[in-house]
Formats: structure tokens, sequence, C-alpha cells
């Protein structure tokens, strides 16, 4: 029988990875993910800002306060 896997443990295996994180207010920001804490306060670096699916800002790193967030999702690599 495979144990099933909890969001805490889906948040631990994609830390390292490219994800996009969607803010209650609809902006996209997509980056890797660098850590997050058990509020869901995010830190992102090579972050990029989506607005209505437009491209409106880079950043080196972002820190996002996890009550705006709405939800995180893993994002396929660009190649």
């Amino acid at each position: 029988m495979s144990r099933k896997q909890t969001p805490s443990d889906f948040l631990k295996q994609i830390i390292g990875r490219p994800v996009v994180v969607k803010l209650n207010s609809g902006v996209d920001y997509r980056g890797v993910l660098a850590c997050l804490d058990g509020y869901m306060n995010i830190a992102l670096e090579q972050t990029e800002e989506y607005v209505n699916g437009q491209l409106k800002n880079k950043y080196g790193d972002a820190f996002i306060r996890g009550n705006n967030v709405l939800y995180i999702s893993t994002q396929k690599r660009k190649y």
C-alpha cells in the first residue's frame, strides 16, 4: 500500500524548482521556489510578474506574503 502525499510533502519536494504562484488579486509570479514557511510566505528567485497573462516585471528575488497566495503550482521548465 502506498503512502498518501500531504500538501506539506509536495511543497518540500518542489523547493528549488520552477513554480507559478497565483495571488488572490489574479497576478501570477513565476520563478524558482527558494523557500517557504508554515504561513505560506514564499521566497522566489528569478521572478517574473504576469498581469492578465502579460509579462510586466522581472525581479531577482521576490518575497510574497502568504495571506495573498491563492495557490502554488509547478511550472514546466523552458527549453
